[in-house]
């Protein structure tokens, strides 16, 4: 992996920390920034703040594709890793699909269960599989 994709690594594994730490505190990402000892990179607070303010729309688009199974009764770690995968592809400059994918799934198999990855993944590319997704954004 690049440094570059290492440090990408990194941040996307801390910005998943912090946006399960915000969901079980229900603070805001300032409150939470404010809270930690140790201010994150600049991509793990974007990513944050992506989350923020496109977290509604990425849990909608999640439960449109999702067959028979409510996002509120989805896996909390997993539903919070497709969250912020799908929040990323709408960065200005997003990386490429396949690795915003790549780290999902690899996220879903060191911090879910065992059939998550398989699920990430799917619903992941469920909910890309044309461009018309970012239209809604």
């Amino acid at each position: 992996m690049s440094e570059k994709g290492e440090e990408r690594h990194r941040a996307r594994e801390r910005a998943f920390e912090l946006l399960y730490e915000q969901t079980i505190k229900d603070c805001s990402t300032a409150e939470l920034l404010n809270q930690v000892a140790l201010r994150p990179d600049p991509y793990t607070v974007e990513l944050l703040l992506r989350v923020e303010s496109r977290g509604q729309w990425a849990e909608g688009l999640l439960g449109q594709y999702s067959i028979d199974w409510p996002v509120d009764r989805m896996p909390l770690v997993d539903r919070l890793i497709m969250t912020l995968a799908l929040c990323e592809l709408t960065l200005d400059n997003p990386p490429p699909k396949a690795v915003v994918f790549d780290e999902a799934v690899e996220f879903a198999k060191v911090f879910s269960s065992d059939g998550s990855p398989g699920f990430v993944n799917g619903l992941l590319s469920a909910c890309t599989a044309d461009e018309t997704y970012l239209q809604e954004v």
